[in-house]
């Protein structure tokens, strides 16, 4: 990187300069990250031994609580790691390869979610050909092509970044390396760099977004025809986990990363990445344990054949 940059690291910031708050802060994102990979990790052996588990749905949960672990893990260590550290530095190519990793986990969580839309909506709308049009080939395939798609927006996102320079700033007003924070700091021209972000991450968007909304259309459509208000109720009850956490991740990381950069503020940006990047791995098994009577039943299963 030496023709690329006059630095070969980033200096990150983090979250505070105060000695106290950062040993809080340490401890506290310790504490939630550990729960996070207790809890996702749990929703995964849930699923993969609990024969009550075997439907699309949790197919797809543990799928979801992978890319969590996955999410977390990409931004918290370094985050612990900078509260710590004297040098809070990051290489410019672990600086790259996070927001290429932040990026690929993100998209992937999307489609998966889009997925489960989907897979709420065929239970729901279409529950005699539910298990004909869920068949295990097509859940492999969705999550399979989520996977694609967030390695390819990935890639084509962060590949340019090497034809970047770096002779100025390195500092990164941030906990983590994150694609807005990383252009900021050229001293080339990255207005094709912004216009492919915001095209590629708005057609990302827009899509995952459209299909989720879609099958929620058709769902809410299906339950207003019920006649018994238990009825209802107890119809979207099966899909309530979802609709929390994709408001919680869809609202947060879409603002983060496709408002206008005049509305940028560090203090807003940090608040909006700790939601999605940190507290949202770590809701998502609790929000689908506390509301899923099929998941609590499993979990006390395996707790008593363990005592």
């Amino acid at each position: 990187m030496g023709n690329q940059t006059a630095e070969c690291y980033f200096y990150l910031l983090g979250l505070s300069n105060n000695l106290q708050l950062q040993i809080f802060f340490f401890f506290f994102f310790l504490l939630i990250y550990l729960l996070t990979l207790v809890g996702n990790i749990m929703i995964m052996l849930l699923v993969r031994t609990s024969t009550h588990l075997q439907s699309p749905m949790y197919f797809f949960l543990s799928h979801l609580s992978f890319l969590d672990v996955c999410y977390s893990s990409v931004t918290v260590p370094k985050m612990l790691e900078i509260n710590v550290a004297k040098q809070k530095t990051i290489s410019v190519s672990g600086c790259f390869a996070q927001a290429s990793f932040i990026l690929f986990s993100a998209t992937s969580e999307v489609f998966i979610l889009s997925s489960m839309a989907y897979d709420r909506y065929c239970a729901i709308c279409k529950p005699l050909r539910y298990m004909e049009i869920m068949n295990v080939a097509f859940c492999q395939k969705l999550v399979a092509s989520a996977w694609v798609i967030g390695f390819i927006y990935a890639l084509a996102n962060t590949l340019p970044l090497l034809k970047l320079r770096f002779c100025g700033s390195n500092i990164i007003r941030h906990f983590s390396c994150e694609l807005p924070s990383i252009l900021s700091l050229s001293c080339t021209e990255t207005f094709s760099n912004k216009m492919l972000f915001f095209i590629s991450g708005s057609t990302v968007g827009v899509v995952s977004l459209f299909l989720t909304v879609l099958s929620y259309i058709h769902i809410i459509s299906t339950i207003l025809r019920i006649n018994s208000s238990e009825g209802r109720r107890k119809t979207f009850s099966t899909c309530s986990s979802h609709l929390t956490v994709v408001t919680l991740f869809y609202g947060t990381g879409y603002f983060r990363y496709l408002r206008p950069s005049s509305a940028s503020s560090v203090l807003l940006d940090e608040i909006l990445s700790i939601q999605y990047c940190i507290l949202t791995p770590l809701l998502n098994p609790i929000i689908y344990s506390l509301q899923n009577k099929e998941v609590k039943a499993a979990f006390r299963k395996i707790v008593k054949l363990k005592f």
